[in-house]
């Protein structure tokens, strides 16, 4: 019953999350701003409004691969949502300059974020040399060094979750706040804002439950050692 619960969240939830965000910009992308804005220029809109003029907005290529990059202070738009006019491509621009503002006000959580980078990607990439060894070889000290790696990835995943989050909310606020949509944008833009969110708490998910499947495993060997 467990390994169902397991391959229902590993796999099941993730597909899930994937189709709402995919269903979701489907949707509104197809409905038209009628602030007639672009997504570039909804971001430099909000950006100066927060007295951001440094912080720039370029076309990157991709399908939403939309970003902010703290290192060059820049946000970063698909092209689809940098010359788009559509409600989808407000809400992401609008994310994408929450993420600006947070770097701008040092927002504990998007610092916290930064500095688990490093340590987060040597985890994720040695982690299940580790793990594979300890298993197979029945090692348990090495499974452990690998559940020890990978939890720094999880954690990664769960502190993403209040910035994603908490840039959503500043989105909002901006969009709502500088009049560059209106009630029922509001309302669609929302909902784009939510299901992106969801792929956030799906991942975050699927890491913890991986990290104590992991952890039950080591416990077991642990348990036959005795």
């Amino acid at each position: 019953m467990l390994y169902i619960i397991y391959f229902i969240i590993i796999l099941v939830i993730p597909l899930y999350a994937q189709a709402r965000v995919r269903s979701a910009y489907s949707k509104y992308s197809q409905v038209y701003s009628t602030s007639g804005m672009t997504g570039a220029q909804v971001a430099r809109r909000i950006l100066d409004a927060n007295g951001l003029y440094d912080v720039a907005v370029e076309e990157t290529p991709g399908h939403l691969s939309d970003h902010y990059d703290p290192r060059s202070r820049t946000v970063r738009l698909s092209t689809s949502n940098y010359y788009g006019q559509s409600v989808a491509g407000t809400a992401v621009a609008a994310h994408e300059v929450g993420h600006a503002i947070q770097h701008a006000k040092d927002y504990s959580f998007l610092r916290f974020r930064h500095a688990l980078v490093p340590v987060a990607s040597f985890g994720s990439n040695l982690s299940w040399v580790f793990v594979m060894i300890g298993i197979f070889a029945q090692l348990s000290n090495m499974l452990l060094l690998g559940i020890v790696l990978m939890a720094a990835g999880v954690l990664f995943q769960i502190i993403t979750l209040p910035v994603e989050f908490d840039a959503s909310g500043r989105a909002m606020k901006q969009i709502a706040g500088l009049g560059i949509v209106d009630h029922a944008e509001e309302r669609d833009a929302r909902r784009v804002l939510n299901a992106a969110a969801l792929t956030y708490v799906a991942a975050a998910a699927v890491a913890v439950f991986e990290l104590l499947r992991l952890v039950l495993i080591y416990t077991g060997m642990q348990r036959s050692d005795d």
